[in-house]
């Protein structure tokens, strides 16, 4: 009889945190930005696939990949070699300045994921996706003439000014920062699990659209909004899929009013949900795309993608020093590479992307096998390894603080995770993770969702 090897486990050496930890976290909090959060007490000190082990030895499974950034994990053997190659070349010359070929590559193999028969795009890279929104924003007003920009509640885009007045989920990213930027209204997101304006699951798109329509009616007159920006799947906003219909209409309704549309894909795109885009997952085409997080691997980059025909600023009218960055560049070739299949990871199928969507599937099958046993669970949604779960009271509504309570529970017996919207645990691993360790996490997640019972 063979016995088979037990998964790899989480190793806990220390109480967390631990006495190194401890220490650390001490000096960061006297010597850094008081505006950092520090969830959880955990200082990494180096990580392998989907492992991360800190200062004091403990290893955890990690369920957020560095918020949705470390698409193939840590250390990938391939990545690392691309980086160092180009390390070795050089690391900067200015791609505003000077174009360079590692730069215009990655361009050419990007917009073929996005174009259509007929229809070029184009790219500009960023350092980040805060400076993809950014330029998304300069862009559509440039490009229309218009003022006006049209966000969701629930959204996030960003830190820097235009993207904070974007951003809709939480307060605290504007108290005390005003005045922010000018003509910049938000409407409800299309939420089947808590739907707006009255509406049912089944309408909320719907109901959503007609709400815009209204604000044209007696509110903001059409023909001065330059775009509309909407996460496909949105984020921070507690990992929302919208009703198949909303996206394509959002597109008619842009159309018949000349609105640029812009997708924000910073957190959604780059293979997470099993396809390149999320919006891909719908029949629609977009103006502009925002694209950053998982583009690099966790090396810092940004890009806004735009159609030909949109993509009209000047010369000189928008740069940056350091966007489209050689090494970062590097990185994300890499990335590509394992997304799209030209290098297989092993134990991963086809794809990266593949893999996301197999191994996303089999998640989600398991957290809707257990709302049965946990009524608490209110709602299992997502697609590929963009998952959230959410918390909910006896009566339905949201219960931030059992979610609080969950999500350091998991911490503790080694599952690193992170909340988002009032009451979810986003899942958003790597993307090399395979259904074996999604099991070990997943009983991670039972074992703590028992205790709470």
């Amino acid at each position: 009889m063979t016995t088979l090897p037990k998964p790899r486990q989480p190793e806990l050496k220390t109480a967390l945190p631990g006495p190194n930890t401890a220490a650390i976290m001490e000096r960061d909090r006297a010597h850094l930005s008081t505006s950092y959060m520090r969830p959880y007490p955990f200082v990494p000190e180096r990580g392998e696939g989907v492992w991360l082990t800190d200062v004091d030895g403990n290893t955890m499974l990690d369920f957020f990949a560095g918020i949705a950034v470390s698409t193939t994990g840590h250390a990938h053997p391939h990545v690392v070699k691309g980086v160092q190659e180009q390390v070795a070349k050089f690391t900067h010359v200015c791609l505003t300045d000077y174009p360079q070929e590692i730069t215009t590559s990655l361009a050419e193999r990007l917009v073929k994921h996005v174009e259509k028969p007929g229809e070029k795009w184009r790219v500009f890279f960023s350092n980040s996706g805060a400076e993809a929104v950014e330029a998304a924003v300069k862009l559509a007003r440039n490009h229309t003439g218009r003022q006006h920009i049209i966000s969701t509640m629930g959204s996030f885009h960003g830190r820097t000014y235009g993207a904070i007045t974007l951003t809709g989920s939480k307060t605290k990213y504007k108290r005390g920062f005003g005045p922010l930027l000018p003509a910049v209204s938000h409407v409800p997101y299309p939420n089947p699990f808590r739907p707006p304006l009255g509406s049912t699951p089944e309408t909320c798109g719907q109901a959503v659209l007609a709400h815009i329509e209204e604000l044209f009616v007696g509110i903001l007159p059409a023909d001065e909004v330059a775009a509309i920006i909407v996460e496909p799947m949105q984020g921070e906003g507690g990992y929302i899929v919208p009703p198949a219909d909303f996206l394509p209409g959002l597109r008619a309704l842009c159309d018949k009013h000349g609105i640029m549309l812009i997708f924000d894909e910073v957190q959604a795109g780059m293979g997470r949900t099993g396809k390149m885009f999320s919006f891909q997952h719908f029949d629609v085409q977009p103006d502009i795309i925002t694209s950053a997080k998982g583009i690099a691997s966790g090396m810092p980059l940004g890009a806004l993608l735009a159609k030909d025909s949109v993509m009209t600023w000047p010369v000189g009218s928008h740069g940056s020093t350091y966007g489209g960055n050689p090494v970062a560049a590097a990185a994300s070739h890499a990335t590509l590479d394992l997304l799209e299949g030209v290098i297989k990871h092993p134990g991963c199928g086809d794809s990266l992307m593949t893999n996301a969507s197999l191994v996303g599937d089999y998640i989600m099958a398991e957290l809707k096998g257990m709302q049965a046993e946990f009524p608490f669970l209110g709602d299992v949604r997502g697609r590929g390894l963009f998952i959230g779960l959410e918390f909910v009271k006896p009566d339905g509504s949201p219960d931030g603080a059992l979610r609080d309570r969950a999500s350091m529970a998991m911490f503790e017996k080694g599952l690193l995770n992170l909340d988002c919207g009032e009451a979810v645990i986003r899942i958003s691993p790597p993307l090399i993770l395979t259904k074996e360790e999604a099991a070990t996490g997943l009983e991670i997640m039972r074992a703590t969702l028992r205790e709470l019972k």
